[in-house]
């Protein structure tokens, strides 16, 4: 890579997905998350729709379970709204059962709408690559199966250029172990998830699996991008 972030790429690989230190909750977790906070102060009615900027642009992306990527971008500045769902799969509107069963297609995804003037999709993906494991081929650590496999999927080609031209850096440089396996794709047939799924980490964020796995990822997020993280 031509930047500073092949530094923090090399310094990261080997840092280990348990947080080393203890940290309090509230430390992970981001006051404003864009549904709750919409939610508690009513700032959008019930048939209201957030209004974004002209130029905005969306970006989703695919690292596992979207509880934990989720997690991680509600607090990068810049985005300007998190979604979990379903993309790039055959059946139309499918749901959660019917994605974990492997038949859809679908991966699990969370949907960025960002400000490009704030944050670039190059910064966006570079915090993606060290948020998840980009080697794994349908894996992310324990869960297993297609719907975790690593995607970008991409609504403009600049967008494409920058993710495969730093996939390519990444495997040129052998910052990690192995190839990187993620796929590079034109969003489709994108949907939305259930309701309980949107924010989960923010309003379960003692449960298991959001402690063992999602909690990680947002510090490792915060230690390695300090500058992009939304200060509580």
């Amino acid at each position: 890579m031509q930047d500073k972030r092949c530094g923090d790429f090399i310094a990261m690989r080997n840092v280990p997905w348990s947080c080393p230190i203890e940290m309090p909750v509230q430390a992970l977790t981001c006051a404003c998350f864009r549904r709750g906070f919409r939610a508690v102060t009513g700032v959008l009615g019930q048939n209201e729709v957030m209004q974004f900027p002209s130029h905005a642009q969306t970006l989703v992306l695919g690292g596992g379970c979207f509880w934990c990527t989720e997690a991680v971008f509600v607090q990068v500045k810049g985005v300007l709204d998190v979604e979990s769902g379903y993309a790039n799969g055959q059946t139309r509107n499918p749901t959660y059962e019917q994605v974990c069963s492997g038949t859809t297609g679908h991966n699990e995804v969370v949907k960025l709408v960002f400000d490009p003037q704030v944050i670039t999709p190059r910064t966006l993906l570079e915090i993606f690559f060290v948020i998840h494991d980009p080697t794994t081929l349908n894996r992310q650590g324990n869960d297993r199966g297609t719907q975790y496999r690593s995607g970008i999927y991409f609504t403009t080609q600049d967008q494409a250029e920058v993710a495969k031209a730093l996939i390519a850096e990444i495997d040129a440089e052998g910052v990690l172990d192995s190839p990187v396996v993620t796929e590079v794709l034109p969003l489709q047939n994108y949907s939305a998830a259930e309701d309980y799924h949107q924010d989960f980490f923010e309003r379960n964020p003692t449960q298991g699996y959001c402690m063992a796995v999602a909690a990680p990822k947002v510090w490792k997020f915060k230690k390695t991008f300090s500058e992009w993280a939304i200060k509580p």
